[in-house]
């Protein structure tokens, strides 16, 4: 009798010039990388905006989302991920795909959100699902640290409908699969 073998999880970027390229292997490594139908829908929201724009992808894990704003011309990347493991595989594969406009940072996010920054023109928040503190401190720490201007777009992907958002940001698209739910928000302008 066979033995059933795990299914892979194949990460596969779904549009760009990098369109079909596989990014490195996420087994045995308990992380939950964007789906490519969700990617899909995402960056369609975005494709007006992604193109020359600076973005911040705070919990990168698989560097699945840096990897295909890059593919869809973004200007650059910033990954900010706490996991070695997950660092060292996505430097490798920069590498093996020749992008040099991704640098990623082994740290802490909150840590790293708890200083004055620059502003970034898209930022991706997908920490993980079931800690909803650490998403609505990065929502905070987005906010008081000037990590965003106005008109920046804030994508979340989370679980919980009870999350912290700021007034000044508007929500301008959502969508719900099984029991994940992505929202895209801008900031306003203030009047």
């Amino acid at each position: 009798m066979k033995k059933k073998t795990k299914k892979q999880k194949k990460i596969r970027i779904t549009g760009g010039f990098l369109k079909n390229r596989v990014l490195h292997s996420v087994n045995k490594i308990n992380i939950r990388p964007t789906r490519n139908r969700v990617k899909q829908v995402v960056f369609s929201w975005l494709q007006k905006y992604i193109k020359n724009s600076t973005c911040l992808d705070c919990f990168s894990g698989s560097g699945n989302l840096s990897i295909e704003s890059v593919s869809r011309l973004a200007k650059s990347v910033t990954s900010l991920e706490k996991n070695y493991t997950l660092v060292n595989k996505l430097r490798k594969t920069i590498k093996n795909f020749s992008i040099t406009n991704i640098s990623v940072f082994h740290t802490n996010t909150l840590q790293w959100l708890k200083k004055n920054g620059t502003p970034y023109d898209i930022i991706y928040l997908d920490p993980p699902f079931y800690n909803k503190t650490l998403l609505n401190q990065s929502v905070q720490y987005l906010e008081k640290y000037n990590w965003i201007h106005k008109n920046s777009f804030i994508y979340i992907e989370h679980i919980d409908n009870n999350i912290y958002i700021p007034d000044t940001w508007k929500l301008i698209k959502k969508k719900k699969i099984g029991i994940v739910s992505f929202l895209l928000f801008y900031k306003k302008n203030k009047n």
